[in-house]
């Protein structure tokens, strides 16, 4: 099933869970299917267009989820201020940038096109706590091995914070291993010859978001205290081989909040909608005003927010150790360029021809008499997988 945003998959989970019981067998068909209303919907601190998402449950046998178009869609606060949203790419975004402010409550409201009303409990903004720092260590885990783990620490002198959300994006460097000056290029039907390569095909930068709700509490400490792995990992993995940066982006949520999502973590990680795992329906603060029967899954909330980035070098935390795996295997494969049988080897001019032209592999290694030695097009160009140019937040 496509999902589309990271959550989505989880609401299904959870549907499930709101119409069946433990106690009675359930049939995987859409003869139990109740459409419901699927809202993402958190408001921050930060002065920008903040954002909410709104979606349709979907049938078992469906491969996609539907967007709910032509809502109406504003945040009220109890000043009187409306804060009207507009539809954009399947998104409602506000009109004007505005952030959420302390000692002041907001409440979502939507109509859908269908005429259904729906409203959040009132919310307010939580502490303002700030991301104190993002470090990484080498560590050697019991179940992950070795590799590195990413902490975020932060403190609360009012120790009123207590729940927290985080999500990070991360970005990578990486440098083809076998990039050459040239590269072959098929010039003619039987032909092919070196020409100078494009250097911006060596470097790259990839980026990728966190999929997971990752979520931690300071209930059980004495001080409201984080110091919490929010990313690990293995020194076998690619993406720290050069350099790489990390931002990691810190919720301060409601106790509710909280509850909601860790629960819907858990179901998410019971690995089967057939687990024992069914707590029945996952309350949120979302609910249909004009029509009961009609559900909701989702919550609205009003975060403090606050980021932080961070960047390491491969060579400071592992001095003189051999760099983690290509992320493609760069053996080198021979050919023999010819087209006609030749003993002892066969000719394999229209096979690398072929590769060639369906870029496959292009990135000379080495040549001997009319023998070519090549590698798979990811170890010459990165840009066949990723993307040459640089983030605007890069430093070296």
């Amino acid at each position: 099933m496509k999902i589309i945003t990271k959550y989505r998959s989880i609401f299904l989970l959870v549907l499930f869970a709101i119409f069946t019981s433990c106690a009675e067998s359930y049939t995987l068909s859409s003869d139990n299917y109740e459409e419901a209303l699927v809202v993402e919907a958190t408001i921050t601190n930060e002065l920008k267009t903040q954002e909410i998402k709104l979606s349709k449950t979907a049938k078992l046998e469906d491969d996609g989820v539907e967007i709910e178009s032509g809502a109406t869609v504003t945040i009220k606060d109890n000043t009187g201020t409306v804060y009207p949203f507009i539809e954009k790419d399947g998104i409602y975004v506000s009109e004007n940038p505005f952030q959420a402010a302390a000692n002041t409550i907001y409440t979502l409201e939507i109509k859908t096109k269908d005429g259904k009303v729906y409203e959040s409990t009132n919310e307010t903004l939580t502490t303002e706590n700030p991301i104190l720092d993002v470090t990484p260590a080498v560590v050697t885990d019991s179940k992950e091995g070795r590799g590195v783990q990413i902490r975020v620490t932060n403190y609360d002198p009012t120790n009123t914070s207590k729940y927290y959300r985080y999500e990070y994006e991360e970005t990578y460097q990486i440098v083809a291993p076998v990039w050459r000056q040239e590269k072959l290029v098929v010039t003619g039907p039987e032909n092919v010859e070196l020409q100078p390569n494009d250097p911006n095909t060596r470097t790259c930068y990839s980026t990728k978001i966190s999929n997971d709700i990752i979520l931690t509490t300071t209930t059980d400490l004495q001080e409201d205290r984080v110091n919490f792995p929010v990313r690990f990992i293995s020194d076998q993995n690619y993406i720290i081989s050069h350099r790489y940066s990390i931002l990691v982006k810190q919720y301060v949520q409601s106790l509710a909040s909280y509850t909601f999502r860790r629960t819907m973590k858990e179901i998410s990680s019971s690995g089967s909608v057939l687990s024992p795992k069914q707590p029945g329906f996952v309350s949120g603060n979302i609910r249909c005003v004009s029509h009961t029967d009609q559900k909701a899954i989702g919550f609205f909330e009003v975060s403090s927010f606050s980021s932080k980035r961070m960047f390491f070098n491969y060579k400071d935390l592992f001095p003189g150790e051999l760099l983690p795996p290509y992320v493609t295997d760069c053996t080198e494969e021979e050919y023999k360029f010819c087209f006609y049988f030749s003993a002892p080897n066969p000719c394999e001019g229209k096979l690398l021809i072929d590769r060639l032209n369906a870029n496959r592999v292009r990135y000379k290694f080495n040549i001997e008499a009319s023998f070519y030695y090549t590698v798979p097009v990811e170890c010459g160009d990165c840009t066949s997988f990723s993307s040459n140019q640089i983030p605007s937040f890069w430093t070296n």
